[in-house]
């Protein structure tokens, strides 16, 4: 990240250092088979003979952490490197056996007074060198103590993968304005919650989803640096030696991985390597019954913390045609409950963007578990909440149609994305309500209903913008059924659809009240609304069932 050449006494400074001992370090690989080698250097290292040593050896303390945040570090950084031919250790062994061109230490430690108060520093293009000389890591740096199991290991893990990066091969990701004047280096991302995007090789510390990107480099606005084709590149002057993994699962039908109910269930795992990867699996229904699904990407902890992947999964027809459709537009995982007849389906997982992120690196392992319950209908068949700003009020209407009562209904409101508190609680045969919120931000809502035989769903979640004076145009619903957008407006206003490529799909003119935009014969996913009017434009997301 740095330039290392500064005139400082590394020695003395390193051995000053205090000392730490972590005592016994967990062994953890990520794929032991790998050829090309990540070595995850807790323990302390002396160091001579490197692109570093221009004032001598040095001998650099331990890291400051905990085996349980080692665990952490570890798998949020074999995360990241998940889709590639690269074994990520923790065991010296592993590093020691791999050739010399095709291996990285990366050094954890607490002592970074010889170089500077930064997260960590790197040779770029050292990776293939053949010298050993690693990167660095500065954990006593990033704050939050040895009791912190959440953002201390998120942030040390993204140093390590973007030092790494940098020994990779990798530049920056920067960012710049419409006018390719550059807003800063590191590039931040954007938006929040669990979607909430950034770079490996920008600035990942504050985003829960960070990935490999492909944007412009500090060296100008044209510079585009594809992070993935560069780590695998075959370029006989900069090879890595690093590959995509070999899919693990067919994108054809005719070879869809079978999975088979074992008491009702079934659990199955995979790997999205590529963001033209699909992995397509087969089972059957030997009547009709409840299917239910949970599709989780790999991650650490709540709110898929830790996950690159943000997950699509689709049910298909015997005749592999369109089933339906899951991408929860906040969330990473998807979630199946719905009532299937008897007979041959098919589910397909793929990588896709969302409304912050790009489709690009939308990669990593997955978890599907798989239930079926013969001969229990699935008792809800419509749970939908419908939702506008009223002038400075918010407004709701809602649908349940289901076989059994409703013994409890709650309004839910959440904004930062994640969590969600009470509004009110409805009678069980009201279905709509109206109040004044206080909250100074865009507000998330969802219906939480419990029914008589204690079974708890929630609604779709809709987005309402803040109140204030401003009036425009309003999603009735961000998630689309039948390939019909229902907006309403204000007044007169110009509108325009387009996918996360910014292709436009869809794009005409709203009046006053309520407006139908048809988007039948459009791919189901993740799509984007602009409203454009005399001096204001502003922009929705909506997910198309």
């Amino acid at each position: 990240m740095k330039n290392p050449l500064k005139s400082l006494l590394a020695l003395a400074m390193c051995i000053t250092s205090t000392q730490y001992s972590i005592g016994q370090i967990p062994v953890l690989n990520s794929n032991p088979s790998a050829a090309p080698v990540i070595y995850l250097d807790f323990d302390g290292q002396y160091l001579d003979g490197t692109a570093w040593n221009y004032n001598g050896p040095m001998t650099c303390a331990p890291a400051d952490v905990t085996n349980e945040q080692i665990n952490l570090i570890f798998n949020r950084v074999a995360e990241d490197y998940r889709p590639f031919t690269v074994n990520i250790t923790t065991e010296l062994a592993k590093f020691l056996a791999a050739p010399l061109n095709r291996r990285m230490r990366v050094i954890l430690t607490t002592t970074w007074e010889w170089y500077s108060a930064v997260g960590g520093t790197s040779l770029p293009g050292t990776f293939n060198d053949g010298d050993d000389t690693p990167c660095f890591v500065f954990t006593s740096l990033f704050s939050g103590g040895l009791a912190n199991l959440t953002g201390r290991p998120k942030n040390i893990a993204e140093a390590v993968s973007h030092e790494v990066g940098h020994t990779l091969g990798l530049y920056h990701q920067a960012a710049y304005d419409a006018n390719c004047v550059k807003i800063t280096d590191y590039n931040g991302g954007a938006g929040g919650g669990e979607i909430g995007w950034a770079p490996i090789m920008g600035v990942g510390y504050y985003q829960n989803l960070t990935v490999w990107h492909n944007g412009p480099n500090p060296y100008g606005c044209t510079n585009y640096q594809s992070d993935m084709e560069l780590i695998t590149t075959t370029d006989p002057f900069a090879t890595n030696g690093i590959s995509f993994r070999t899919d693990d699962h067919s994108n054809a039908y005719a070879s869809a991985t079978s999975l088979t109910f074992t008491n009702g269930l079934f659990t199955t795992s995979g790997v999205v390597e590529r963001n033209t990867d699909m992995d397509v699996f087969r089972f059957t229904m030997a009547t009709t019954g409840r299917f239910l699904l949970n599709g989780n990407p790999y991650n650490v902890g709540l709110y898929n913390a830790g996950s690159n992947l943000d997950m699509q999964v689709t049910i298909y027809n015997a005749d592999q045609s369109v089933s339906r459709v899951y991408n929860p537009g906040t969330l990473l995982s998807s979630v199946i409950d719905t009532t299937l007849t008897a007979g041959t389906y098919y589910l397909k997982v793929e990588g896709r963007g969302n409304a912050y992120a790009p489709n690009y690196a939308s990669l990593g392992s997955y978890v599907l578990q798989g239930q079926n319950n013969f001969g229990n209908p699935l008792p809800l068949r419509v749970l939908k909440l419908n939702g506008l700003v009223n002038g400075d009020k918010h407004q709701f209407n809602w649908v349940i149609d289901a076989d059994e009562q409703v013994t409890r209904t709650i309004l839910e409101i959440s904004t930062d994305g994640i969590n969600f508190r009470p509004v009110t609680e409805p009678g069980n045969s009201d279905r709509a309500f109206i109040y004044r919120p206080n909250v100074s931000s865009n507000a998330q809502y969802r219906l939480n209903v419990t029914f008589d035989n204690g079974k708890q769903y929630y609604s779709n979640i809709i987005t309402l913008r803040k109140t204030g004076n401003t009036q425009r145009p309003q999603l009735v619903s961000n998630l689309v059924e039948n390939g019909v957008v229902g907006v309403t407006s204000p007044g007169n206003f110009g509108y325009m659809i387009y996918d996360l490529n910014g292709k436009t799909i869809r794009k005409g003119q709203l009046t006053n009240g309520y407006n139908t935009i048809n988007t039948a014969g459009v791919t189901g996913g993740m799509y984007m609304i602009r409203y454009t009017g005399s001096t204001e434009q502003w922009t929705d997301k909506l997910i198309l069932q």
